[in-house]
């Protein structure tokens, strides 16, 4: 089997899994990211807007926003990084590539910290995303001008043993569930 199959067997187990953890998700899904990113007030941080069955982190987000930049991300063509554009609680919102929100007059902006949102995560910092290789690119190019921090937020289901993984996958350095905040080492 090769590395491709075993990250298509792993994306279709990962998104079996993170289906109920959704449906049973409570308002306070984002509380221990609020608390992390508090400890950041006026760092520029992308959020994302949710799609599917993705964990929520509007709220922590919001809450960010009142003390600095926050903004999400903008799928600009494919196999490019990503392009992050200002939100705030009140930005319209318009339909942008894979159905996700982006604002619709954008702004953008360079974030130092990222909340990337995931199918599935290890205690190594290995992260299965969609596939499309957006965030390892966007990592890649923001970590070569200046440290940037990668925080994975997910439900804590979404835990697995190994991600799979390819040299060009970008490692995350924190992971954010409901449950509490995991340290990578």
């Amino acid at each position: 089997m090769s590395l491709a199959d075993d990250k298509a067997a792993a994306r279709e187990a990962a998104f079996a899994r993170r289906k109920p953890l959704f449906e049973t998700a409570s308002a306070a899904q984002a509380g221990y990211l609020s608390e992390v990113l508090a400890g950041y007030h006026g760092v520029p941080v992308s959020g994302f807007m949710p799609i599917r069955t993705e964990i929520d982190p509007r709220s922590a987000m919001a809450e960010a926003s009142a003390h600095g930049p926050v903004g999400v991300p903008v799928v600009m063509a494919k196999a490019t990084p990503l392009k992050f554009a200002l939100w705030t609680p009140e930005s319209e919102m318009v339909k942008g590539a894979f159905g996700a929100l982006v604002p619709s007059d954008p702004a953008f902006f360079e974030p130092e910290i990222l909340i990337i949102p995931l199918l599935a995560f290890d205690r190594k910092g290995g992260r299965l995303g969609y596939g499309g290789g957006f965030y390892d690119r966007t990592l890649e190019k923001l970590r070569a001008r200046r440290a940037t921090l990668a925080i994975g937020f997910a439900f804590a289901g979404q835990e697995v043993a190994d991600v799979p993984l390819e040299a060009t996958d970008q490692p995350l350095d924190l992971i954010v569930t409901e449950a509490g905040v995991i340290e990578l080492g």
